[in-house]
């Protein structure tokens, strides 16, 4: 009797058996010292993709040619295909604009190399003093740059991470925070699927806007994409802030909060459709921006977010509609060129 075995199978289960543990050993750690929600930097957490925003919010594990992904997971520079130019902007709430760019460089075997900045404008504000008084006006800004380096692991795993150097600006007040993103994708292109573990803004505050530092926005995610067989469906699930697991980070209004509605509360899932391989719609439900948004006396919209793209092969454009305030809805709009 022979026995043959698929050494590409069993590097697989290894692999796997070993991104379930790290699963086991953070959810551990972060369990038992990760139980708050940070209040600093919170910008950090924002989609400024039209891709990400129309698929909920995150994109963790989808394969795109796409560079602005790699702010959602530093290992999927390896799909993007050639050099690449992303520029990617926001309207967010009133007088607020969102924006960032993306560079990605493959090098072959060598792997991939990416530098990316955003920011995040709040428009002018009047600076007083403690009587009232105007003295003039500021304009408060958010900004990050960043740099970092993916590569393969084998044949179906990539690793990456990006170093993060982080700046807020209000008047006379300022921050400063370093921080690593890092991640793991596991693609199997054959059958369609795509597994990433993320660990986003892991850093410290170098300088606080007052007397006491702040934690940045720690964000565990875990995310899942699948492309239907023989269909040009693809279906995404993303279990987002896997870090905070207390009742007070999901009572914006100070009710009682059940095990079951906080997990429910971590989920946002996503489709999207291909039509003539380069035209895509896109959909994605966030439900605890959804939750959030319905406690806070909106219905309409709330944690719906819906997106379309055309992806040539030098050049693609994107946009995506969502709510993120009871206020207003965002627009998003992406365009990316390949050298």
């Amino acid at each position: 009797m022979h026995v043959i075995i698929d050494m590409n199978a069993y590097k697989d289960f290894f692999l796997c058996r070993r991104m379930a543990v790290m699963v086991t050993a953070l959810w551990a750690w972060l369990g038992a010292g990760a139980q708050e929600s940070a209040s600093v930097f919170s910008f950090l957490n924002l989609p400024t993709s039209a891709y990400a925003v129309s698929l909920g919010g995150q994109g963790s594990a989808a394969i795109e040619n796409d560079a602005s992904l790699v702010m959602s997971n530093p290992a999927l520079m390896m799909s993007v295909e050639d050099k690449a130019i992303n520029l990617n902007f926001t309207t967010y709430l009133q007088g607020m604009k969102l924006g960032s760019a993306n560079y990605v460089q493959p090098h072959g075997d060598l792997g991939s190399w990416g530098v990316s900045a955003q920011f995040l404008s709040y428009g002018s504000a009047k600076e007083t003093d403690e009587l009232g008084n105007v003295l003039g006006s500021f304009t408060p800004i958010d900004l990050m740059l960043a740099g970092g380096y993916c590569r393969m692991l084998g044949e179906r795993w990539s690793a990456g991470a990006m170093g993060k150097f982080i700046y807020s600006g209000y008047g006379s007040k300022s921050s400063l925070a370093l921080a690593i993103d890092v991640g793991l994708n596991y693609y199997n292109e054959d059958k369609g699927t795509s597994l990433s573990l993320t660990g986003r803004n892991i850093g410290v505050q170098l300088k606080a806007f007052g007397d006491h530092r702040e934690r940045l926005p720690l964000n565990i995610e875990l995310g899942f994409s699948q492309r239907l067989p023989n269909t040009p469906l693809t279906f995404h699930v993303t279990l987002s802030d896997l870090n905070h697991w207390n009742a007070k980070d999901f009572s914006p209004l100070g009710e009682e909060v059940n095990f079951g509605k906080m997990f429910i509360n971590h989920i946002i899932i996503g489709a999207e459709l291909r039509l003539a391989k380069i035209i895509r719609v896109s959909i994605g439900y966030n439900f605890r921006r959804a939750y959030e948004l319905k406690a806070a006396g909106s219905s309409h919209g709330a944690g719906l977010a819906l997106g379309a793209g055309v992806y040539l092969k030098k050049f693609n454009f994107a946009f995506s509609w969502a709510k993120y305030h009871v206020s207003t809805s965002t627009l998003a709009f992406s365009a990316q060129y390949n050298l």
